[in-house]
């Protein structure tokens, strides 16, 4: 598949999630079968870029090509500048955020806002797509709301703008992300532009990958929150599409192994105090679902090393061996999520 000029290696992206797809996490998604992914939103505001988050955002330092930054706002000229800065700086493709439906972006204006306002998405995608060289893609989602479906509308905007590629959530701002996403919106658009389309939304077993791609006749897939705690799913889809047949489920020590390495890549690139604490988030999401999972939160949350937290992690997956992960059981530990909350307040 090709982006512009860009060949990536397959149809299986990497959805841009604030807080988790830094640059060590988009790494492991492509050894482990991603073939594209996008960073994390960078602000548009040039004049935040010195703070160690944008720098971090982006920074992209052994990232395999092409490397795609998206950018976020609401101002065009702003825009502009802010695709500018990020090409200088190794984007080789400038993504557009209109699809996320946070409320502090959406306050702004910003996100999945804009598509409230045609006229300003249509100033924005001008402005962007004139002031760079790289191709331009936008990620948006169906509309404001269910009433307010306008996707079509907005891909066609976006088709006539120079965009490159749409990548589309099958939800609207309003769902957030309740209920289920539907797709026969993406399979409209996919119909009535000549321009690659991206499925994103709910995908998140081999089964559903191949029905979002028969369904909507999607160029490629676009995997966000599946991929948390997961990262093998991308080359698990990847061999279910090519074969029919299913990968087994890495084993415990498997797990371990790629959980024990993700952590040494988080910790060098945010530093102890900072890589400690968001670490917790991935470790939560990996040992969902496990016997015991729970317990081992409530003293991760006590750690106060980078060091001690990577030994605890060590042992918690140390007498699993050639036992395999079982997806579906995050019932047994339903209380997942409010380990995240105590993990980033801790």
């Amino acid at each position: 598949m090709k982006i512009g000029p860009h060949t990536v290696d397959n149809n299986l992206f990497v959805a841009p999630m604030a807080g988790v797809t830094d640059r060590p996490f988009r790494m492991l998604c492509k050894r482990l079968g991603a073939g594209y992914a996008v960073s994390e939103m960078v602000a548009s505001n040039t004049a935040l870029y010195a703070s160690a988050k944008s720098q971090r955002r982006m920074d992209h330092r052994g990232e395999g090509a092409p490397v795609a930054v998206q950018i976020a706002g609401a101002d065009p000229a702003m825009l502009a500048d802010a695709a500018r800065v990020n090409v200088d700086r190794g984007a080789a493709v400038i993504d557009l955020n209109m699809g996320c439906p946070a409320k502090k972006v959406c306050s702004k204006w910003a996100g999945s806002a804009l598509l409230a306002d045609t006229d300003l998405v249509r100033r924005i995608i001008d402005a962007v797509v004139a002031a760079v060289a790289v191709p331009v893609t936008l990620k948006f989602r169906t509309g404001p709301d269910p009433g307010r479906r306008n996707a079509l509308e907005i891909a066609r905007i976006a088709e006539a703008g120079g965009i490159a590629m749409l990548t589309l959530h099958g939800r609207t701002r309003a769902c957030g992300f309740k209920g289920t996403a539907e797709y026969e919106t993406i399979a409209a658009v996919k119909r009535a532009v000549r321009i690659p389309v991206v499925a994103n939304g709910d995908i998140d077993t081999p089964e559903r990958a191949r029905a979002v791609l028969a369904q909507t006749g999607a160029d490629a897939l676009m995997i966000g929150r599946a991929a948390q705690g997961r990262p093998w799913l991308f080359r698990e889809i990847a061999h279910f599409l090519a074969t029919g047949r299913h990968l087994p489920p890495p084993t415990l020590a498997e797990a371990r192994e790629v959980l024990l390495a993700h952590l040494e890549d988080h910790y060098a690139f945010y530093g102890e105090f900072t890589g400690l604490r968001t670490a917790r988030k991935h470790i939560i999401w990996y040992t969902r679902g496990i016997a015991g999972a729970a317990a081992f939160r409530q003293r991760m949350n006590t750690l106060d090393s980078t060091a001690d937290q990577h030994r605890a992690v060590a042992e918690f997956f140390a007498g699993g061996g050639d036992e395999r992960l079982v997806y579906g059981q995050a019932g047994a530990d339903d209380a997942a999520n409010d380990g995240i909350r105590e993990a980033l307040a801790a």
